[in-house]
């Protein structure tokens, strides 16, 4: 199973850069979490202000672990002292995955093979 986070943060255009400055070795060290497969903040180069928050786990007891754990706490505190304005951000408990590409390098929409998610 694959647990997805993803959402927006959106900040005052200014403190954004340096919100994701700032959080890049806590994002370093979320990344050697049991159960991190990703963990990134990047700015939005379309919407001034905006950071997108993507982060992969291997099961929702990853997610939980680092939920309570010191660097999600970090991170909170962190981001909190450079005015969040707004954030939406929301988890996905995938149960399906598969390459976008088939072995002809054409796109697909559909599930034609899968793999562990």
């Amino acid at each position: 199973m694959t647990i997805l986070i993803n959402g927006t943060v959106d900040f005052e255009p200014a403190e954004a850069e340096k919100a994701v400055a700032a959080a890049a070795d806590l994002m370093a060290e979320t990344r050697t979490q049991a159960g991190c497969r990703h963990y990134v903040w990047s700015l939005d180069p379309a919407v001034p202000g905006r950071v997108y928050v993507y982060e992969n786990w291997e099961s929702e007891q990853a997610l939980a672990d680092h939920l309570a754990g010191r660097y999600y706490a970090e991170m909170l505190a962190l981001l909190s002292g450079f005015g969040i304005k707004a954030s939406e951000t929301l988890k996905y408990r995938i149960e399906a995955a598969g390459p976008i590409y088939d072995d002809t390098g054409t796109p697909r929409a559909d599930f034609f093979a899968t793999v562990d998610a």
